[in-house]
């Protein structure tokens, strides 16, 4: 547009910026250990070693004599001898 006056008046320019955003992948690493632990724990393990003992008892005196002879009819009494 002219005014007719013979001089031109240019202003500065303006700015239009458009900003645009590009994805770009950086690797970000987390290192998990897995531990696997064995706890040894002691229990008691118990074994029976069995045994036997042949233990003769010899009583003189008493041979031949029943056990109603030896403690009475019942049982009680101690020894009698008729």
């Amino acid at each position: 547009m002219s005014c007719g006056c013979g001089y031109t008046v240019v202003c500065p320019p303006q700015y239009i910026v458009r900003d645009f955003v590009t994805p770009r992948a950086i690797p970000v690493i987390h290192p998990v250990v897995t531990v696997n632990r064995e706890n040894v724990v002691n229990v008691p393990q118990h074994f029976i070693q069995p045994s036997s003992v042949n233990v003769i008892v010899q009583r003189p005196g008493f041979a031949g004599i029943g056990a109603q002879r030896l403690f009475g009819r019942a049982g009680f009494g101690g020894p009698r001898f008729f």
